[in-house]
Formats: C-alpha cells, sequence, structure tokens
C-alpha cells in the first residue's frame, strides 16, 4: 500500500514525487512513456520560453548554455535530477483503470498494463500533450498530415501548409522555410498570436510581409487531399493549391477519457476544467489530486512548468497531513 501514486514523470510528476520522498511517504510515479515523455516529443529545435532557473526541480540547478534552454538541454536537465534522486519511476507502464475499495479508510487499486497497485492517494500530473485537438476536416486521416511537428529537414524543398499561429506554429513556418520549404499558413485568426515569443513574432510577421511566407489570415481549411489542399479565404473565395505536407498545429488536450473514468468531474463549458480545490488541488474524488497543467483542462496557457512546481509542496502536504493524523480524511463531493 503506498501512500501516494504518481501518475505522469513529466516534470511536475518528478517534483511531486521528490516532495513524497522528502516527506518519507511511500510513493511510486508511473509513465506511460519515457522519462519526460512530453518532453521528449517536442520539436527537435525548440527553445523554451521559460528561463532555466524557473524550470529547476529537486535543488538541481539547471545551467543552460543559452538564454533560454533547449529541448535536449531540459532532457539531459531532467535525467540528472532522476539521477540525484533516485525516484521509484516505472517507465512505458500504463494506467489502465483506478478503482476505490470500500473501507474505513479512502484507498484505491491501480491497474496498469504491467501490474496492480494500491494506493492511499493519487497525484495525476499527467499534462497535455498526448491528444491533439482534430480540425475534423475530410482528408486529415491523410499520412502526410502531422500534428506533431519534428525535425524541419523532413520537409526541405517540399509544399508545406501550417495550420495555425502560435509558438508551434510559428517555430515550424519559420525552420521549414529555412530549410528551402515553400510555406503557406492558414491562421483562422486575423494576427499572429500575442503569445508567440517575443523574439520570434517579429521574424516570422517580417517574412510574411516580404512574401517568403504566404499567410492567409482568416481561413479555414475544407479539405486535404494526396497532393492538395483546399481552403475557404475570409472573403469566401476557395482556393486549392499544391501540397506535400500539412502540420496541422492546433493544440492539445489533457486525456479527458481517463479523468472521466476514474471519477473526476469535468466542467459543463468549453472550458472543461477538472473539479478540484484551487487551494488544495484536491478533485472531487476523495485524496485523489491534480498537478500541473492539466489543472486548466482546455486553456492549456494558465498553466507551465516554471508556475505549478509549487503543486508538488502543496498536494504532498496535505497528503502528509493525512497520513499523520493516522488516517485519511474524506471529503464532501
Amino acid at each position: 500500500m503506498f501512500d501516494v501514486l504518481i501518475v505522469g514523470a513529466g516534470p511536475i510528476g518528478l517534483a511531486t514525487g521528490i516532495e513524497a520522498k522528502k516527506a518519507g511517504l511511500s510513493y511510486v510515479i508511473i509513465e506511460k512513456g519515457c522519462l519526460v515523455n512530453s518532453l521528449y516529443n517536442y520539436p527537435v529545435n525548440m527553445t523554451f520560453f521559460s528561463t532555466s532557473e524557473r524550470l529547476e526541480i529537486g535543488d538541481v540547478p539547471f545551467v543552460s548554455h543559452n538564454p533560454r534552454p533547449t529541448r535536449q538541454e531540459a532532457l539531459e536537465y531532467y535525467r540528472r535530477v532522476q539521477t540525484k534522486w533516485e525516484l521509484n519511476v516505472q517507465l512505458f507502464e500504463k494506467v489502465e483503470a483506478v478503482n476505490r475499495e470500500e473501507g474505513q479508510e479512502v484507498s484505491y487499486t491501480i491497474q496498469t498494463s504491467k501490474g496492480t497497485y494500491q494506493a492511499r492517494s493519487i497525484v495525476v500530473a499527467t499534462g497535455f500533450f498526448d491528444f491533439p485537438n482534430y480540425m475534423n476536416i475530410k482528408g486529415e486521416e491523410l499520412p502526410k498530415v502531422k500534428h506533431y511537428y519534428d525535425d524541419p529537414h523532413l520537409y526541405a524543398f517540399t509544399n508545406v501548409v501550417v495550420v495555425g499561429a502560435a509558438n508551434s506554429s510559428v517555430d515550424a513556418a519559420l525552420q521549414t522555410f529555412r530549410k528551402g520549404a515553400n510555406v503557406t499558413m492558414i491562421i483562422r485568426e486575423q494576427e499572429i498570436s500575442h503569445r508567440v515569443k517575443y523574439w520570434v513574432k517579429p521574424d516570422v510577421e517580417n517574412r510574411i510581409k516580404e512574401g517568403s511566407i504566404t499567410a492567409h489570415f482568416g481561413a479555414n481549411i475544407e479539405e486535404i487531399k494526396e497532393g492538395s489542399v483546399i481552403f475557404r479565404k475570409e472573403n469566401g473565395e476557395v482556393e486549392e493549391i499544391p501540397n506535400d505536407f500539412v502540420l496541422a498545429l492546433t493544440g492539445y488536450q489533457p486525456d479527458f477519457g481517463f479523468l472521466k473514468n476514474i471519477g473526476i468531474d469535468l466542467s459543463d463549458d468549453e472550458k472543461m476544467e477538472p473539479e478540484h480545490s484551487k487551494e488544495t488541488y484536491e478533485t472531487n474524488m476523495p485524496n485523489i489530486f491534480l498537478a500541473g497543467v492539466i489543472c486548466g483542462g482546455m486553456i492549456t496557457t494558465t498553466w507551465f512548468i516554471e508556475n505549478s512546481r509549487e503543486h508538488a509542496d502543496i498536494v504532498i502536504n496535505q497528503i502528509k497531513e493525512r497520513i499523520g493524523k493516522g488516517k485519511n480524511v474524506e471529503i464532501s463531493n
């Protein structure tokens, strides 16, 4: 019987494990992929908006050779965190079911792809990067449509359509353009997002202004074909252009199915925010807590590593207090 089972070995999941270890609680971290799996799946050339010290956890210094750290530096850093703290992390193991056990104390049985665990409390720190927001248009299932951007070399000297105008889309447009791709941006909004990194935004705007990158604002893709893309412009005109790849970087969302299956309620508005206390991060399920970006539901621009690191300390303090009392305190839903 673990005091706490943590779902997700991203930065916040690791931070929660560190706090649990410091508190003397028995714990295990279950991760369906590799260590910091979401960061591993980031674009190869990605640069963080945050500075390195804002990404630190577990009192391990994060030294970067750049003004802002790269994906590769972050992977190396969180590996060093794991090496220092020797956390109990089970990798490539997926949580498949969570069942509440009846009794005087609240406890849960957790079924994974490799075994069964029991825990007095659970912390869900799964992030949101594994589930793309689909466009739901004809042809989206074609192999040339990518919802994750990897290495710009793949797209050299091809016709690329980039969907969206946030950080991921802008980075993909600029990087593939500089590898020789013919880039067209299809943007539903009227301008490049204000959230784009401030040192990148002028770059893409100037490339659009000079015509190096073609951008259609107020436009929507209507159909994707093997060799072309059909989209509707703001004035209602429909245009078809040659195309080899579509980078549909339209954002991502948490695994809402998993949250529902373990009994966590979601708000009935477009935010789909998981029900939880803003002070303790406990959900409507007793002794099941949230930590990290998953707290925001569909609004994935609220929480980041730098401002959700404190969730680990808050949640573990709650769990420690209840364990210290010799019992789990059940709250009313």
